[in-house]
């Protein structure tokens, strides 16, 4: 291993000797290539933005646990209060990345919402494990789920407010789509605002939103303190739907390409980590809880991360589709379907005028290439295409291959 550090082996010549047979590469010996050979990082220190939320542990345990070492890299992680924060300091590289919600990265990309820059995914950071909270009044009268919700907000003829924590991301496009699959048009029979994720319950506490969709633990923080019950988990909506990104700006990735590897490398090994086993995670669910990351209780957390769920009304059940950060490998690649789908509910509530070249647009922004290569250091395995189908909640079918189409085919739209 000495010899190999000492020759500077690129990591090109590492591959190919590898794959003529002549050495066995192990991961560890791989990590150290690209750690000490001439794909070094280019920069050993960044600072990685992240929200108070259970799907930011990938980046926290990458630092606790020192695997950011082991790829030549030191990651500090940067506590944000909103996901507006998180995009203004990627945009002006105060942050070099982010735990972040997909669909912001596309919408930045493309200019909707204010900011425009090119922007890059490196790879998924998580699975399902969001929710949707009712306010205990509304669940008092029967809205305990989507069908008791549209039930009550047509007997009972009020303005209905309900909360997501940014208006191009993941939960607004949960919350749209459940809506709407019960019957309920977002744009026109709801009032929506945006709420930062860690001040949901502190939002309903005081009575100033219906119900909102956010991230874990404030889903079941809210039931922990008899406020709301959950009425559907994302998951319902889209079995192992993607969520969470390690995401940058394209310069960063132009500029750093070898740190954008071992950052990637890094929280891979990390996710698969936590992924691996009780102990695990218990012991991820006692470090973020503190109040240096999502400052709640461990009751909080470690409870749906096993899949340990209840709704607040005396229903309890195990969910077999919990948040998986690694889940063997399956997790993290970031599928250009999975970006391409969130433009075309971009397209759908009107986010976007037009539609975009969604395949192209996806080519631009998930590092496929780099991801493999930090795929490969770190040991995890990866899918033959790039494209995956998938069945939402109200039975149709996403594969990317006709975006326009699926865009324009659902009937309760802006």
């Amino acid at each position: 291993m000495t010899d190999l550090l000492n020759s500077k082996l690129s990591r090109r010549a590492v591959l190919q000797t590898a794959t003529v047979g002549a050495i066995g590469i192990t991961p560890a010996l791989r990590a150290a290539v690209y750690a000490a050979g001439s794909d070094a990082p280019e920069k050993t220190e960044v600072k990685i933005g992240f929200i108070p939320l259970t799907d930011c542990a990938s980046v926290v345990m990458a630092s606790v646990l020192g695997i950011d070492k082991k790829y030549g890299v030191k990651i500090i992680p940067t506590k944000e209060a909103s996901w507006a924060g998180v995009r203004d300091k990627l945009v002006t590289g105060e942050l070099d990345f982010a735990h972040v919600l997909y669909g912001l990265i596309y919408g930045v990309h493309l200019g909707v919402g204010g900011a425009k820059k090119d922007m890059a995914v490196l790879m998924n950071l998580n699975h399902n494990g969001q929710a949707i909270t009712l306010s205990k009044k509304l669940a008092d009268k029967g809205a305990v789920d989507g069908a008791g919700l549209a039930k009550l907000m047509a007997a009972e003829k009020r303005e209905y407010t309900f909360a997501q924590t940014f208006p191009t991301g993941t939960h607004a496009m949960w919350l749209y789509y459940w809506l709407a699959a019960n019957g309920v048009n977002p744009m026109t029979g709801a009032k929506v605002i945006t709420v930062p994720p860690p001040q949901m319950v502190a939002n309903m506490r005081v009575g100033n939103m219906d119900g909102y969709c956010v991230g874990e633990p404030w889903g079941h923080r809210a039931i922990i303190d008899g406020i709301g019950v959950t009425a559907a988990t994302t998951q319902d909506i889209w079995k192992d739907h993607p969520e969470k990104v390690l995401g940058t700006t394209g310069d960063f990735v132009k500029k750093y390409p070898n740190t954008a590897r071992a950052v990637t490398a890094a929280i891979l090994e990390a996710s698969k980590w936590i992924d691996a086993g009780l102990a695990n995670k218990n012991k991820m669910a006692e470090t973020i809880a503190d109040k240096s990351y999502v400052n709640t209780s461990v009751d909080a957390i470690n409870q749906r991360i096993l899949g340990r769920y209840q709704n607040g009304m005396g229903k309890t059940w195990d969910d077999p589709n919990h948040m998986k950060f690694f889940n063997d490998g399956t997790v993290n690649f970031p599928y250009l379907s999975d970006g391409m789908w969130f433009l075309t509910q971009h397209k759908r509530w009107g986010l976007l005028k037009d539609h975009p070249d969604y395949l192209t647009v996806a080519k631009q922004i998930n590092q496929i290439d780099i991801y493999k290569q930090a795929a490969l250091a770190s040991n995890t395995p990866v899918p033959k295409d790039v494209m995956r189908t998938s069945k939402l909640m109200d039975g149709v079918v996403w594969d990317g291959k006709d975006p326009k189409k699926y865009a324009d085919s659902f009937k309760v739209r802006a």
